[in-house]
């Protein structure tokens, strides 16, 4: 049976219409996934994410281990409480075991989100690794997490939160904040999102995840479902584990070199050896934007054929902001600004560009502007 988030009974009163996914009952939306879209970008929106995977890490060697495991470096964080960081976790072989992001906490510790698909094998896989090292663990499955995102997102919060949202209002992209709530409950406030759009995601304890919801309806936030914050973020060009980058795939293969931190040469972080070899000879893979010349429909695993070689679609979809079909492909390295995409026996002609699509709610790529 697909387990619960603490959000569940307040899905069911929107009439939402559940799935199973990565074995919770989430929704896919809540009648229009299109008009779902159209409010984050236009106005405010909120997701319920208590589904992924929260952990707090403590311990005397507990920056040592996450320099070790993680590619970006959290030395980066420079001790600033509350200062977030984007990586990816990798084999030995530089694959992506799953992307994340880790907070420098108030206390000295960190916090980690993980996705919740692939929260047996992380969970395995930090165990392993923290062997050698003298860490604490703790999954908090005790909190709830949603998500709020649009260019109205931070007003609606404030208004809805008043008061417990107060020390975050002045907060900058990608730090966080601890804040004391109602009955002294205890809320962490983060300026991050999956959407390419301003807002917060906000951990708190689950049994006030629901006033927290019910406040935000009542502020003019929107609940929106899976479906569309998967076209939020493709639009935004945000890489989806599993799909666009996966065990078989490295960050230089994914776009994502930008969260490898390869400086100082000294640190040896899981992979570092595979990566460097990579940056050596240069990857044979490129991550790109498609857009296709006129009508049809982009998925995963089309078939993508350039003058370089053939390559395939990873994610794609139709992009409700540019009213047209978008996607994310991975292609030759030395792919040039055409190519075609096999649909349905067909070959149609696509433009390869460079990526983000759309940004803080506004298109940002033409068929010109291109790689």
């Amino acid at each position: 049976m697909p387990q619960q988030t603490p959000l569940y009974q307040q899905h069911l009163m929107a009439k939402a219409k559940m799935v199973d996914f990565a074995g919770w009952e989430m929704p896919i939306h809540y009648g229009s996934q299109l008009e779902e879209h159209h409010q984050v970008r236009r106005d405010a929106g909120m997701f319920d994410v208590s589904h992924m995977v929260v952990l707090d890490l403590t311990g005397p060697a507990i920056t040592d281990f996450l320099r070790r495991l993680l590619a970006n470096d959290v030395a980066r964080l420079n001790a600033s409480p509350g200062r977030a960081l984007y990586s990816c976790m990798l084999n030995e072989r530089g694959g992506v075991i799953d992307d994340l992001i880790v907070y420098f906490m108030h206390d000295n510790g960190y916090r980690m989100v993980l996705n919740a698909a692939t929260r047996d094998k992380d969970l395995a896989w930090i165990a392993q690794q923290a062997t050698a090292f003298e860490v604490s663990i703790r999954e908090r499955d005790d909190l709830a997490m949603i998500a709020v995102q649009g260019p109205n997102a931070r007003d609606k919060t404030a208004k809805a939160l008043g008061e417990a949202l107060a020390p975050a209002i002045a907060l900058k992209p990608f730090f966080a904040v601890k804040s004391a709530m109602m009955c002294g409950d205890e809320l962490f406030v983060a300026r991050t999102g999956y959407t390419g759009e301003d807002g917060f995601e906000i951990m708190l304890p689950a049994a006030r995840a629901g006033d927290a919801w019910t406040a935000l309806l009542a502020a003019g936030v929107a609940p929106i479902g899976l479906g569309a914050r998967d076209t939020l973020r493709l639009e935004a060009g945000m890489n989806l584990y599993g799909q666009d980058m996966d065990e078989d795939t490295s960050p230089l293969e994914a776009g994502l070199a930008w969260t490898v931190a390869f400086e100082p040469a000294e640190r040896d972080f899981i992979g570092r050896a595979a990566l460097d070899a990579q940056r050596k000879t240069g990857p044979a893979r490129k991550l790109v934007g498609l857009m296709l010349d006129g009508r049809g429909v982009l998925r995963a695993h089309q078939k993508v054929v350039s003058t370089a070689g053939e390559g395939e679609t990873t994610s794609g979809s139709f992009s409700p902001t540019l009213g047209q079909a978008i996607a994310l492909a991975r292609v030759p390295a030395s792919a040039g600004q055409t190519c075609e995409v096999e649909i349905r026996g067909k070959r149609l002609p696509a433009r390869i560009v460079k990526y983000p699509f759309v940004r803080h709610g506004q298109p940002c790529i033409t068929y010109t502007q291109t790689l």
